[in-house]
């Protein structure tokens, strides 16, 4: 199936309106549970702090997109860069699905350049694992304050760390293939995919990339928990940058592990009990979580529509 007809007609129309109408409705339910605390927050932020604001995000994305480029690369495709950034930010138009899953229409575009679906989804499989590892590196940062969130955090990390092993252990691959060539049936063959899907990732996960490619998420990521410091900070509310970090990684956490789209509600719910829980008042801490969701997780949905619609034009 060629990417026109995926990305044309109704199916097109009905990708944008429910992006359209999920970031609608998630503004109004957020601004009218705490309007005038939100328009107080951004009044304290300022244009200034919103730029800076703004320009750590896309800093941020210009890493992971560094990122994705070495997972290709890995996977022996090395596409030019203009067209492969913009194919990256048009994936953001899908963020707000259960585990950023709509992202994989990456690999629709990604087809036209001779990418196979299993390289693009194990890039985007990588991504994944790439993104919760900096998740648990960012809670670690400012555990201390939080020691009662050490055992879900060293569940994440051991489960992190399992994916990884046995994806690089071609046996375990090799018996579970086996079983599953001997059956019939959707599952089966959509589990076939899986196994060839992991086996591809394993290329992504040699020794120096899987090292170079955690420290670009780190970094990545990092700059999106100092935006949420600068935020804070820009409110008047005294948090620390360490319990800054800590708050935004087991938000999204959270929201992940929720497998909500977007992680939307949960990671809200999560970030503002821990705000409130230093010392925030509910309000600032309503209007903090917001005012940090519209600059990341919705500023990038819609770039990732206009790039979409850029591509698809």
């Amino acid at each position: 199936m060629s990417q026109a007809l995926l990305l044309s007609g109704w199916r097109y129309r009905l990708l944008i309106g429910s992006v359209v109408c999920s970031t609608l409705a998630y503004l109004g339910a957020s601004l009218w549970s705490g309007w005038s605390a939100v328009g107080d927050a951004i009044s304290r932020v300022g244009w200034g702090g919103a730029i800076q604001v703004v320009a750590l995000v896309l800093l941020g994305y210009g890493l992971r997109f560094l990122r994705w480029q070495v997972y290709l690369h890995a996977l022996q495709h090395r596409l030019p860069w203009w067209p492969s950034l913009k194919m990256y930010l048009a994936g953001f138009a899908l963020t707000t699905t259960p585990g950023k899953a709509g992202e994989a229409l990456r690999g629709v575009l990604l087809k036209r350049w001779g990418v196979p679906y299993a390289d693009s989804f194990a890039a985007l499989f990588s991504e994944r694992l790439s993104d919760l590892f900096a998740m648990v590196m960012l809670a670690l940062v400012g555990l201390s304050g939080h020691r009662e969130w050490l055992p879900p955090i060293v569940i994440c990390l051991l489960v992190l760390i399992s994916s990884v092993v046995l994806m690089a252990h071609e046996p375990f691959l090799a018996a579970v293939a086996k079983r599953i060539d001997a059956r019939s049936g959707w599952f089966f063959r959509m589990a076939q995919g899986a196994v060839h899907v992991f086996r591809q990732s394993r290329r992504c996960h040699t020794r120096y990339r899987l090292l170079g490619a955690s420290a670009l998420g780190i970094a990545a990521w990092s700059l999106e928990a100092l935006a949420f410091y600068w935020i804070v900070q820009d409110m008047g509310l005294e948090i620390a940058l360490a319990s800054a970090a800590f708050i935004y990684a087991i938000s999204m956490l959270a929201g992940a592990v929720s497998f909500m789209p977007g992680g939307l509600g949960s990671a809200e719910a999560v970030m503002v009990g821990l705000l409130v829980s230093g010392g925030a008042a509910l309000g600032d801490a309503v209007a903090a979580t917001v005012l940090l969701r519209l600059v990341t997780l919705w500023f990038a949905v819609g770039v990732g529509t206009v790039t979409l619609t850029s591509i698809r034009e």
